[in-house]
């Protein structure tokens, strides 16, 4: 399967992305970098330093390719993985590194035949809400979601699902917002 004949990632981050994917299946590795990407973005959420060396102009390759490299030693990546990460930094693009991330993720998501969908809920979804969600958008799109979760505490309840152009809100706040224009006589 071609991913450049099917809806191509654009711009920077999406031709790293694609040029990854294409080595990655090529090597049959696409899972364990996709699992490397994971794990790398992960990290950079957790440590501040980390996103702060990831993001920041401030910093030249080199001091950027040192500082990395005992990162990803000790994060374990894959062979693969590693020399991608090097070669982002030594052409000065690691600042979109969370960018080639998501656009990867997509492309495998595409690859496999999946859909991504955005949820949004007022807390944290539980094992048996997540899997009832995904039969739910599975029965409804015809083809297995991957979701992206997020909490956003403001909803009230319900949630909000994006899946591509559609969206989807059973939110309590948009319910209530309702009801208030509805009174008002909007």
């Amino acid at each position: 399967m071609n991913v450049t004949s099917e809806k191509a990632e654009t711009g920077l981050a999406g031709r790293y992305a694609t040029a990854l994917f294409e080595l990655a299946r090529d090597q049959g590795a696409v899972d364990t970098v996709s699992a490397d990407l994971t794990t790398l973005k992960r990290a950079i959420h957790e440590s501040p330093d980390l996103a702060r060396l990831v993001k920041s102009p401030i910093f030249g390759a080199e001091e950027q390719a040192g500082a990395l490299a005992p990162v990803l030693a000790l994060i374990g990546l894959s062979p693969l993985s590693t020399k991608f990460v090097r070669t982002v930094t030594h052409k000065r693009r690691l600042f979109a590194l969370e960018a080639i991330i998501a656009a990867y993720e997509r492309l495998v998501a595409r690859s496999r035949g999946e859909m991504e969908a955005e949820v949004t809920a007022a807390r944290p979804l539980n094992d048996g809400e997540v899997a009832e969600l995904k039969s739910v958008l599975k029965a409804r799109l015809g083809r297995e979601p991957r979701l992206n979760s997020r909490v956003d505490p403001a909803l009230l309840g319900g949630l909000v699902v994006k899946v591509g152009s559609r969206m989807i809100d059973t939110s309590l706040r948009t319910k209530l917002d309702g009801l208030r224009a509805a009174m008002k006589g909007n």
